[in-house]
């Protein structure tokens, strides 16, 4: 429970399907004096805990903080900086579901004797043939399958998504329909929970000292190896980039490649971020036992991405997963997630590894 709008209505509509519930609200960071505004935001924020404690004395169920501050700073921010380092663009919310909010909600489950963990993803679960499928919440603007790519048999086969089958504006009503008119009006938030002011170059700096300095300013450069300006530093620049760059050419650049062994940013026209091939790493397989060397797929490879046919191959001597688009698509980015769907049910995903180019 992390005190918002769609946790809250998950454990609101449990308890009215009659489930015994205990709600658990995970303290996963600490922000230091000047982090955030002057009004704390966020789930980890002191409103946001004190927010679900109070609809769980108010329905009549236990609450308990979980402080894995810990294990979320070793884990997920060590990764979240280790991958810029490596000039890649890290996708936190997928280790951070898979790792900490299933891994280590499964474990306090056991402690309380607990059968199920609910959250308030907007994604289904079903059982079909003795094996747990993930598919697309029905508010397809609000869906998080996405993100929950990473969740293996065990902790799908112990979950519920309450909300899977509900659009965001009934799950509003639903709040106010049960009197929680305060919880009803909480805006959304789209930053990750422990970068609120989403200046994820600012929290770099202050993470690693010295990050300024080492590697320092390199050169931006065209795709012929012609030096057009000076950069801050590969970690702070991502693929795909157009603003922030400051460098007048008279047309718009973009970052189409990062060489962190050489602290040098390729820029190039928007054309040159397109490509149509790519591979990916540490694939999780949802809906099959193990995925089939070759097959067709919708791929999606970032979170707002709308997808796009694939046809998806995978070389399990290798342990590597190739995917060749049947169009060119822009800015794949290694550190991201790709996604394989078969019609609204999540076949499996991993995350980019190569930098997409193109096939002919």
């Amino acid at each position: 429970m992390s005190g918002g709008l769609d946790s809250s209505v998950a454990a609101i509509m449990l308890r009215e399907q009659g489930y015994d519930l205990v709600g658990i609200t995970m303290k996963t960071w600490e922000y230091a004096p000047g982090d955030t505004p002057e009004k704390e935001t966020g789930c980890c924020s002191l409103d946001s805990i004190n927010d679900a404690r109070q609809l769980a004395v108010n329905m009549g169920f236990p609450h308990y903080v979980l402080d894995i501050r810990k294990e979320f700073k070793e884990y997920i921010i060590s990764d979240f900086i280790d991958q810029y380092l490596k000039g890649r663009t890290p996708n936190p919310c997928v280790l951070c579901n898979t790792h900490i909010k299933w891994g280590a909600l499964l474990k306090r489950a056991d402690q309380l004797d607990c059968q199920y963990i609910a959250t308030g993803h907007y994604a289904q679960v079903r059982e079909e043939k003795g094996r747990f499928l993930l598919s697309k919440g029905v508010d397809q603007d609000k869906d998080q399958s996405y993100v929950l790519w990473g969740l293996p048999q065990e902790f799908l086969k112990r979950t519920l998504f309450p909300l899977g089958g509900h659009t965001k504006s009934e799950i509003r009503e639903l709040a106010r329909q049960a009197g929680f008119h305060h919880i009803a009006g909480k805006r959304e938030s789209y930053e990750i929970c422990f970068i609120p002011d989403n200046d994820y170059r600012g929290f770099l700096k202050k993470q690693v000292p010295g990050l300024e300095s080492n590697p320092g300013e390199g050169n931006f450069v065209d795709k012929d190896g012609n030096v057009l300006g000076k950069h801050k530093g590969y970690p702070f620049y991502t693929i795909g980039q157009r603003k922030g760059l400051n460098v007048a050419v008279g047309e718009p650049l973009y970052v189409s490649k990062i060489i962190p062994e050489t602290n040098t940013i390729v820029l190039g026209r928007r054309e040159d971020t397109f490509s149509n091939y790519f591979s990916v790493t540490g694939f999780n397989c949802i809906k099959f036992n193990a995925l089939p060397e070759k097959l067709e797929a919708i791929v999606k490879i970032r979170y707002k991405d709308p997808g796009h046919p694939a046809t998806v191959m995978n070389h399990a001597a290798a342990d590597a997963v190739e995917v060749k688009l049947h169009e060119e698509v822009s800015a794949v980015t290694p550190g991201q997630s790709a996604v394989f769907y078969d019609g609204n049910d999540v076949i499996g995903g991993g995350f980019i590894d190569s930098p997409g180019f193109t096939l002919p």
